[in-house]
C-alpha cells in the first residue's frame, strides 16, 4: 500500500442510533451539527459524514431533512467541508429507497454500504446503472465494506465491471461485530491482504481504540474517519469532550508520522471531484 503525505480526517459525528443521552455532546438538530461541523474543520477535519433525524430522532433518508441540514452547515463553514450523506439502511429502507434518496438530492458524496446497495443475488443493472449515474453526476461514493466477504464481494463487482473503476473510495470498518464493539489495529492487515488496488481507503474504528486504528492506518496508506458515530471515547478511555477532540486526536497521529492533514479542496482533488 501506497503511503499518502496528505491525509484526509472525516468526521462521523451522529450516525443513525445515538441521542444525547449517550452523549450530551451528540448533535442531532441542523443547528447542532452545523456547530459541531466548524469546530470539527477547525480541529484538522475535511469531510462531515451526515445522518439526519425526523421529528422523533428516528434515522431519516429524507431528502428535504438532508436539504435544510446542509443549508445549516453551509452557513457555517461554506464549501470547507466535503459533505457526505449516508444511505444506511438501518432496518427501515429498502435499496430503491436508498438509491432515490441519492437520485433526488444528487449530494457532492454518499457513503454506500455495499452488502445493502448490491448485495449478491440482486439485480445488476440496477447496481450498474445507479453507480453510472453516480459517476454522470459527478457525487462521490465511497463504498463501505465491513468484512472479507464484503470485500470479496467487491472484487467481483469490480472484476464484472458493476462498479466504474475511476477513482474508487473504500471505508474499511473494524470493530463492528466484534464483541462490545471493540476494534483492534491488528484487524486491519487481514482485510486489507483482500483489499483490491483501489484509489482511496479510510478506515473507521470501533471503541476507544480508535487513534491506536488511525495510526495504523495512516502507516498503511490510509485515511481517517473518526466521530461519535462509531466511538465516545478518548484513548485512555475517557469520555471524549466532544466530535473535535476526537479528530484532533487524528490530526495528532497524522503529525506524529510526519504527514499533513487535507482541507475539504484537497480531499476534492484526491477524490476527483473537480
Amino acid at each position: 500500500m501506497s503511503h499518502n503525505e496528505v491525509v484526509m480526517i472525516a468526521v462521523a459525528p451522529n450516525g443513525a442510533r445515538k441521542t444525547q443521552q449517550d452523549h450530551p455532546q451528540l448533535p442531532i438538530s441542523p443547528k447542532e451539527i452545523a456547530h459541531t461541523a466548524a469546530a470539527c474543520l477547525d480541529a484538522g477535519a475535511c469531510m462531515l459524514h451526515l445522518h439526519v433525524r425526523d421529528k422523533k430522532l428516528r434515522h431519516s433518508l429524507d431528502a428535504e431533512l438532508y436539504r435544510v441540514a446542509i443549508r445549516a452547515i453551509r452557513q457555517q463553514v461554506g464549501e470547507e467541508l466535503i459533505i457526505q450523506i449516508t444511505t444506511e439502511a438501518v432496518g427501515i429502507y429498502n435499496r430503491e429507497q436508498q438509491i432515490q434518496t441519492v437520485r433526488e438530492l444528487r449530494p457532492e458524496a454518499v457513503s454506500l454500504a455495499i452488502r445493502e446497495i448490491s448485495p449478491a443475488g440482486v439485480d445488476e443493472k440496477v447496481s450498474a446503472e445507479f453507480f453510472s449515474f453516480l459517476q454522470r453526476e459527478r457525487i462521490a461514493p465511497q463504498y463501505i465494506l465491513y468484512d472479507k466477504e464484503d470485500i470479496l464481494h467487491f472484487n467481483k463487482l469490480l472484476e464484472r465491471g458493476i462498479v466504474p473503476d475511476e477513482n474508487i473510495s473504500v471505508l474499511l470498518v473494524l470493530g463492528r461485530y466484534a464483541e462490545n464493539q471493540q476494534s483492534e489495529s491488528a484487524d486491519l492487515a487481514p482485510l486489507l491482504s483482500h483489499l483490491p488496488e483501489v484509489q482511496h481507503w479510510s478506515l473507521c474504528a470501533f471503541g476507544s481504540s480508535e487513534k491506536d486504528c488511525m495510526l495504523e492506518a495512516i502507516r498503511q496508506g490510509g485515511h481517517c474517519r473518526v466521530g461519535f458515530e462509531n466511538n465516545l471515547f478518548m484513548s485512555d478511555d475517557s469520555l471524549a469532550a466532544d466530535n473535535a477532540a476526537l479528530v484532533k486526536a487524528a490530526g495528532d497521529a497524522v503529525l506524529l508520522l510526519d504527514r499533513s492533514t487535507a482541507s475539504a479542496n484537497d480531499a476534492r482533488r484526491i477524490l476527483g471531484m473537480y
